[in-house]
Order: structure tokens, then C-alpha cells, then sequence
């Protein structure tokens, strides 16, 4: 190429370039744009947006930290002072993640994941509370919760647990040979990740480590797992911090799925290893 707008052939002779002037790189763009528009665009609108999560805090300076911290993690991040904030923005957008702090003013978190829990099973829910008192985690968990983590709050650790829960919350469907398995007195949908009951169609929601938990049952049925085992696969991986997490789990589905919570029969306990699935004989 000449410095005047012609360009050289292989054999030597010029051919005029009507005073245009590309640069090699600037010929690739517009020969991309050119040939490939669909592709341009079709790559700009397969970026996900990121995860949506919602500070749930009172106090303004500790919620505007996690509200930054989180944001510098690529994620959308919105803060609220309480639960009738929480409740507008929710009717307006929910969000992939609820972090509730147990000891807010009014409503406190408790009552809040109750509510998010009854409007999704799908909304991860991570506690955060000042309370040492196992009891709290224990009550936090029997809402709904998914997770907790104390305070004050280590970020390094939230940002694990806050991946982990949206990991299970948003998973890809399952890819199984069967859909739906019968569990006790219900069924579970592994499409839709609900329980139904086959009598009316009804739809049970599911937190995202419960039907982890069922999954995995349905997966192996009629093979005593290991508490351990399931504890390391469904619950919180390597940031559970105490074990009868998955005992809260089994009773909570128990009362879920079992014609007599007391007695169970689909989700039985193997004394010394853990809990087997068995598939009723009908």
C-alpha cells in the first residue's frame, strides 16, 4: 500500500483507493462487521447479567460495606434497611440472593426468610447474625435459610458462601432419565425442582440445598449415605460449620414428604452411617 491511496498488486500494478486509508487492523473490524453482524450481536446478548443480591441491614455503614465489597465481585448489588424495602423491591424484581440480618428492628430476619421462602424456593438466603448461640442457626435454617455466617463478617468467607448458595439456587437442570421420583406421599419434579402431591397437582417449593439433598437420594436409592458424605455434597461443602445441619435438613423433609413424620419410611435412619432413600413398593 502506498502512502497515496493506491494499492499495490502482487504483479506491481496500482490500483487507486479513492483517498481511503485503512490500517490492517481497522480492515479486519469492518470486514467483521460486514460479513458477520449476527455474530457481533448474537455475542453481545449471551452475557448473563450478574447475580442480583440484596444487603438486608440497619446499620448504614456496615450495610454500605457489603454493599461494596459485593459490587467488586461482579455482582449486582442493592442495599435495604429493612423488611418493607425488602418486600417493595421484591414485588418489583426478585432477587438471585437475600442476605438477612437476624437482629433487624421490627421484622426481624427470621420472619423474613419465612416470607421469601413461601414466595420461592429458588432465592438463596444467607443469614448473618452477631448471636454465637447455635440456637439462631439452628431457627435460621428451619425458616428456610441456606446459610449463615457470623459477625463480624469475614468478606473472604462471604464471598465462598455467597457463591455456594447461588451455585445450588441457580444450577442447571438436572439431566436424568427420569423426571419426577416418588417420595413418600409426594413427588419430586426434578425438572421444576418442587415437590408435588400427585392428588391435586399442588407444588411444594424447595430451598436449593433441600432439593440438592433430594436429589441425591433419588440418585441412590436404597444405599445408606453417609452423613458425612451428604454433608460434604448437599449442605454448605467445606463451610458448614456444624454438622446437624443435615439432621435439620432430613427433619424438615421428612415433615415435607413422609405420611407420618414420626415414623419415617422414604427417608430412613441407618443407625451409624446416616440416612437411605427407599422407594415405596407402589
Amino acid at each position: 500500500m502506498s502512502g497515496t491511496g493506491t494499492f499495490r498488486r502482487g504483479d506491481g500494478t496500482a490500483k487507486p483507493r479513492g483517498g481511503i486509508q485503512w490500517g490492517h487492523q481497522d480492515a479486519l473490524s469492518r470486514i467483521a462487521v460486514g460479513l458477520y453482524p449476527k455474530i457481533t450481536a448474537s455475542r453481545g446478548m449471551a452475557m448473563a447479567e450478574p447475580p442480583h443480591i440484596v444487603v438486608v441491614e440497619d446499620e448504614a455503614t456496615q450495610r454500605q460495606l457489603l454493599v461494596e465489597y459485593l459490587g467488586r465481585q461482579n455482582f449486582r448489588v442493592t442495599g435495604v434497611d429493612g423488611g418493607s424495602a425488602l418486600r417493595r423491591l421484591c414485588e418489583r424484581e426478585l432477587p438471585a440472593l437475600v442476605m438477612l440480618d437476624v437482629g433487624l428492628p421490627g421484622e426481624d430476619g427470621f420472619a423474613l426468610a419465612r416470607w421469601l421462602r413461601e414466595k420461592s424456593g429458588r432465592v438463596g438466603i444467607i443469614m448473618v447474625t452477631a448471636a454465637t448461640d447455635t440456637i439462631d442457626r439452628v431457627v435460621g435454617l428451619e425458616t428456610g435459610a441456606d446459610d449463615y455466617i457470623p459477625k463480624p463478617v469475614e468478606m473472604r468467607e462471604l464471598l465462598a458462601r455467597v457463591k455456594s448458595v447461588l451455585r445450588r439456587a441457580t444450577g442447571a437442570a438436572v439431566v436424568t432419565s427420569a423426571p419426577r421420583v416418588r417420595m413418600g406421599r409426594l413427588v419430586l419434579d426434578l425438572d421444576k425442582r418442587v415437590l408435588v402431591d400427585p392428588a391435586d397437582g399442588g407444588e411444594q417449593p424447595l430451598t436449593a440445598s433441600e432439593f440438592d439433598l433430594l436429589k441425591l437420594f433419588a440418585e441412590n436409592p436404597n444405599r445408606p449415605l453417609q452423613r458425612d458424605w451428604l454433608l460434604e455434597s448437599a449442605a454448605h461443602r467445606e463451610m458448614e460449620a456444624f454438622d446437624r445441619a443435615i439432621d435439620l435438613r432430613i427433619t424438615r423433609l421428612r415433615r415435607k414428604i413422609e405420611h407420618d413424620p414420626a415414623h419415617p419410611d422414604a427417608i430412613r435412619t441407618v443407625r451409624g452411617v446416616g440416612y437411605m432413600f427407599v422407594p415405596p413398593k407402589d
